[in-house]
């Protein structure tokens, strides 16, 4: 596989990131999610795996807020990921994690949240977000999981993740 990925979105890569999400979800609400991110500007991470000239994986991060607390850093939610079924468990999603957190690093990102299997996202340092007072619109606990980029960004009385309205829509 090329070493040059993951690498930025670029508009030619519209429909092959649709294609992606279509094929890895059961249905074309992922794909839709990503497409309405993007338009309202949302999409402030978007990465794509094309290790052979073919974008078989992409993620994207959108910001989050905390209900009524002011955030010191920009915070991000980490959805949606997917991978072509047939480029699955090969390390293209752990790849597109791993150089997504570090894209949001760069950008100044404070912490990461994501709604995802804590097994999985426990690898790259995500941890329960209740644990630190974080609670989320869609009642999970353990799958609700957060890591913190730069020291001190987690607001310490925690609050409630709002993610961006486009989610209220999948």
């Amino acid at each position: 596989m090329n070493p040059v990925w993951p690498r930025p979105e670029m508009p030619a890569d519209l429909a092959a990131v649709r294609r992606v999400h279509e094929a890895a979800f059961p249905t074309p609400a992922e794909a839709r999610l990503v497409d309405q991110l993007r338009a309202q500007g949302r999409a402030l991470v978007s990465l794509v795996a094309e290790p052979a000239g073919e974008v078989v994986g992409h993620i994207l991060f959108s910001p989050i807020e905390v209900e009524g607390v002011p955030l010191s850093h920009l915070a991000l939610g980490l959805a949606p990921v997917a991978v072509l079924p047939a480029f699955q468990r090969q390390g293209v999603g752990s790849r597109l994690v791993r150089a997504g957190l570090e894209a949001c690093r760069v950008l100044g990102c404070g912490f990461v949240v994501v709604l995802g299997e804590p097994g999985y996202y426990g690898r790259f340092g995500f941890e329960r977000a209740g644990r630190l007072g974080l609670r989320n619109e869609y009642g999970a606990d353990d799958a609700f999981r957060v890591i913190e980029l730069s020291p001190g960004s987690i607001p310490p009385a925690g609050g409630l993740v709002k993610y961006a309205p486009e989610f209220a829509r999948l």
